[in-house]
C-alpha cells in the first residue's frame, strides 16, 4: 500500500473521530463509545505509523533505527483489543463487563511484552518494510513479531465468529443496520486476518531456511488496508444508519405533523426547529408526540373501533387496519379539540396512542394514503365538468 493511500486512510478516519468526539465528550462514561473511538483512534494510528514515510521520520527524529516498528505492532494490538471490546460491549449481558475487562487485561499485557522484548533485543539494522521477516529468528525480536502477530490473528477471528454468528441469530434479523454493521465488520476481520497469516507464514519460512520475504511485504498491507476500512465501516454504520432513520422518520412523520399541526399551534406546543439536520428526525417525533399528548382527552374509542374493523375487513392486514384506525381517530380528535360541540359530549373512553416511530411513521402512511384518496375523487370530478 502506497503512503499516500495510509495518509488518505487515516485522514478519514481522524475525520470520523471527530465527529464521534462530541458524544465521547457528552457521555464518557458509556463504554461503547469509548470503544468506538478506540477503534477509530488507533486505525488511525496503524495507518499512520505503518506508511513508509513516516517510519522513516519516526526513525530519524527519535535516533533509534527501528521505533516505528513496535509503535506500529502497538498500534495494531490496541486496535484489536478495542474492536474485541466494542463488540462485547453491544452484544451486553451479564458477562460483558467481565469480558471486556478480561480483554482489556489481556491485551495491555501484550502491548508491556512487545516493549519489554524490543528494549531486550537488537535491531540496530533499519528495515522499513521486511522487519518481521529480517529479524524472525533474532533473539528477542522474533519473539516480539511472533506476540504480535498472535494477538491480531486472534483478535480478529474471535470478533470474525462473533459478528457473523451473533449476525445470523433471529432478534438480529431485524435490525437490518445493526445485522449490516455485523456483517461488514465480520468481512473486515476475516480479510485482516490474512495480515497475521501471511506474516507468520513468511517468518516460519525463514525459520526452516527458506526466504518467503515478498509474502511477508505484499500480501499485509492489501489484507490491513482492506481489513481496517471495512471493519471501521462496519462499526459506523449503525451510527449512519440512526441518522438515515431518523431522517426517513423526518419527512414520513410530516403528513402526520401537518394534520396535528392545529393543535400545534393552538396549545404553542411546536417548538423551534433545531440547525442540525441530525436532530429534525427527533425534532419532528417529539413534536408529533407532544400533539397526540395533547389529544389524548379527545380520542374516540368507539370511532376507533369502527375504523379498524372496516379497514380490517378491506385488507385482513391488522397493521395497516391499526395504522388507518389512528390516522381517522387523530384526524377527529384535532376537529373535536380545535371547534368543540355545542351540548354534551360523549366522554371517549382514553386510548393510549403509540408511541415509537415505526408505528407514528405508518400511521403517517396511512394519513398520507387519506389525503390521496379524498383528492382523486376531487380531480376526476373537476375534468368531468
Amino acid at each position: 500500500m502506497s503512503g499516500s493511500i495510509n495518509y488518505i486512510s487515516c485522514g478519514l478516519l481522524w475525520i470520523g473521530l471527530l465527529v464521534k468526539l462530541p458524544g465521547l465528550i457528552r457521555n464518557g462514561s458509556e463504554p461503547s463509545l469509548r470503544a468506538i473511538n478506540g477503534v477509530l483512534a488507533f486505525a488511525s494510528l496503524c495507518f499512520l505509523f505503518g506508511a513508509p514515510s513516516s517510519v522513516e521520520v519516526i526513525n530519524r527524529l527519535s535516533g533509534v533505527p527501528n521505533l516505528a516498528a513496535p509503535l506500529t505492532y502497538a498500534s495494531i494490538t490496541a486496535y484489536s483489543a478495542t474492536l474485541l471490546i466494542l463488540i462485547a460491549c453491544w452484544r451486553g449481558g451479564p458477562s460483558a463487563r467481565r469480558t471486556t475487562r478480561s480483554w482489556l487485561y489481556g491485551y495491555t499485557a501484550v502491548l508491556l511484552g512487545v516493549a519489554i522484548l524490543y528494549t531486550l533485543g537488537d535491531a540496530t539494522e533499519e528495515r522499513r518494510s521486511d522487519f518481521d521477516t529480517y529479524y524472525a529468528t533474532a533473539p528477542w525480536i522474533s519473539e516480539m513479531v511472533v506476540l504480535y502477530l498472535v494477538a491480531h490473528l486472534t483478535a480478529v477471528t474471535v470478533s470474525a465468529v462473533w459478528s457473523l454468528r451473533w449476525a445470523f441469530e433471529a432478534e438480529v434479523r431485524r435490525l437490518p443496520w445493526l445485522r449490516a454493521s455485523l456483517l461488514t465488520i465480520g468481512a473486515g476481520t476475516v480479510i485482516s486476518a490474512g495480515y497475521s497469516v501471511s506474516k507468520l507464514v513468511a517468518v516460519i519460512a525463514r525459520w526452516t531456511g527458506r526466504d518467503w520475504t515478498v509474502l511477508g511485504t505484499s500480501i499485509p498491507p492489501l489484507c490491513a488496508g482492506l481489513g481496517a476500512l471495512l471493519t471501521v465501516v462496519g462499526v459506523l454504520l449503525p451510527v449512519a444508519g440512526h441518522h438515515l432513520s431518523s431522517w426517513r422518520d423526518f419527512f414520513r412523520l410530516a403528513p402526520l405533523d401537518s394534520v396535528l399541526d392545529p393543535v400545534l399551534k393552538e396549545r404553542a406546543l411546536r417548538v423551534e426547529r433545531p440547525r442540525s439536520p441530525l436532530l429534525w428526525g427527533t425534532w419532528r417525533w417529539s413534536t408529533v408526540h407532544n400533539g397526540l399528548l395533547a389529544l389524548e382527552s379527545h380520542f374516540d374509542e368507539r370511532l376507533y373501533d369502527e375504523a379498524f374493523c372496516t379497514e380490517l375487513d378491506r385488507t385482513g392486514d391488522s397493521q395497516s387496519a391499526t395504522a388507518a384506525a389512528w390516522a381517522v381517530t387523530i384526524a377527529a380528535a384535532v376537529r373535536r379539540s380545535t371547534r368543540p360541540v355545542l351540548g354534551p359530549a360523549r366522554l371517549p373512553t382514553r386510548l393510549c396512542h403509540p408511541r415509537d416511530a415505526e408505528s407514528l411513521v405508518r400511521i403517517a402512511d396511512a394519513v398520507k394514503r387519506s389525503e390521496r384518496t379524498v383528492r382523486e375523487p376531487d380531480t376526476v370530478e373537476a375534468r368531468s365538468l
